[in-house]
């Protein structure tokens, strides 16, 4: 098979955690790896941004990032993308064109931007077009963070015609999956669920103390974990705020409350960076909060294997690796009860979800975990267990199944067709 990958936004090699790059670069550099230790051929096609990148990189053997020259050779906001989907497309035609005819038996598309030029090439091409949106403008618009923008109409309305040109939609949730019936009129049968995974091996339970001395951090501390882009979405305020009032609560606290911010700005950029360092000057706790920068892989594991607790208070997801990964380190987890992590995380065995996101409500979580490590041990526990399920080798094969079904449904119009 040779699947024609699209994520045209943001590349599978960029640093996760600032940007755009997040878990879904994340997602499209592992399952690649994954789809070509099955012998599937995979080429992804995503937009220049240097003009130092070659025009196409080899990941591994049988995965080619192909980058297409669109608009700048420099990074572009995503609501500033539209206006270059035509080059894109093209681009990705003309590459497409040095293959033989017939070479592609597929293409799967990452967020709406890639699903409107997928469908370009799945019509010049005649083949299926499988689509993820990893989020929902209509979902992230019904959940917004305070002083956060709506989406555009137009990202609604490009969505819309996803749902409509798409062969079949894969959705990361059931969730998700309904969400895309019921807010965007797509054909149940053309829905499926393939839930992200996790590399178990490289988010892994590992020596506390060791991590912890290799960040500097105390080994009586009681560290709180985020992990992600900083943007209103993610609502790393909620965590900050959070932290002033658990001082407020236990003023025994102050002197081993450590709360990490573990992420690169996104959208407004430094502007959000520096709305976050004023608000933790302004609520006096800014000598408890450590800002750092986006983290490798390596490192990522060392401070979830670092934390007593991962906070994933976002508004919105579609999934929550971060949520997934620090489970696979035994680190429990402290999440939103919203839409991915409603899968990404099982209440009371690898962590706990949050009816809210009013901060005392989060101080109250946070302090009853420091309270009964007996608790925090349990879910430790249960957090790997959990995880363990979530391998991405099982997300391959979730695809591969759901390719071949686009396929079949190309060529005899019925899902269920030998």
């Amino acid at each position: 098979m040779h699947l024609a990958l699209l994520s045209v936004h943001t590349s599978p090699l960029e640093q996760p955690g600032t940007g755009d790059a997040g878990g879904l670069n994340v997602y499209v550099d592992e399952t690649s790896r994954q789809l070509a230790q099955r012998g599937i051929e995979v080429d992804v096609f995503t937009r220049a941004t240097t003009p130092h990148q070659p025009p196409t990189e080899q990941i591994v053997d049988g995965v080619r990032v192909h980058h297409l020259p669109a608009g700048p050779l420099d990074s572009v906001r995503k609501d500033e993308l539209p206006v270059y989907l035509c080059s894109l497309a093209s681009e990705m035609l003309r590459v497409g064109a040095r293959n033989p005819a017939g070479y592609f038996d597929v293409i799967h598309s990452h967020y709406w931007l890639s699903g409107q030029v997928g469908s370009v090439a799945s019509d010049r091409w005649n083949i299926p077009l499988v689509h993820t949106m990893h989020t929902l403008a209509e979902v992230k618009n019904a959940n917004l963070a305070s002083g956060d923008k709506p989406e555009p109409t137009l990202r609604v309305q490009g969505e819309q015609q996803v749902v409509r040109d798409a062969d079949i939609l894969l959705a990361n949730t059931k969730s998700e999956a309904t969400d895309l019936v019921n807010l965007y009129g797509a054909d149940p049968e053309h829905v499926k669920v393939a839930h992200p995974g996790v590399d178990l091996a490289q988010f892994a339970p590992g020596d506390k103390s060791a991590a912890r001395e290799a960040l500097g951090i105390r080994p009586d501390a009681y560290l709180a974990l985020f992990v992600g882009r900083i943007q209103p979405l993610k609502g790393p305020d909620v965590l900050i705020r959070a932290a002033a009032e658990l001082i407020k609560l236990r003023p025994d606290l102050e002197d081993r409350l450590v709360v990490a911010i573990c992420g690169g700005p996104s959208g407004a950029g430094p502007e959000r960076m520096a709305e976050l360092r004023r608000l933790s000057d302004d609520l006096g706790i800014s000598h408890l909060i450590r800002f750092e920068p986006p983290s490798t892989r390596p490192e990522l594991a060392r401070w979830f294997q670092a934390a007593d607790v991962t906070c994933v208070p976002s508004y919105s997801e579609s999934f929550g690796l971060v949520a997934l990964e620090s489970q696979a380190t035994a680190t429990p987890v402290l999440a939103a009860n919203v839409g991915g992590l409603k899968t990404a995380v099982s209440h009371g065995v690898s962590g706990q979800l949050v009816d809210s996101h009013d901060p005392y409500i989060w101080a109250q979580h946070l302090d009853e975990l420091e309270r009964q490590p007996r608790l925090r041990e349990h879910l430790s526990h249960g957090a790997r267990l959990y995880a363990s399920d979530f391998g991405w080798s099982a997300t391959a094969d979730a695809l591969i199944d759901v390719y071949e079904q686009a396929i079949r449904l190309r060529r005899f119009g019925n899902l269920h067709s030998a």
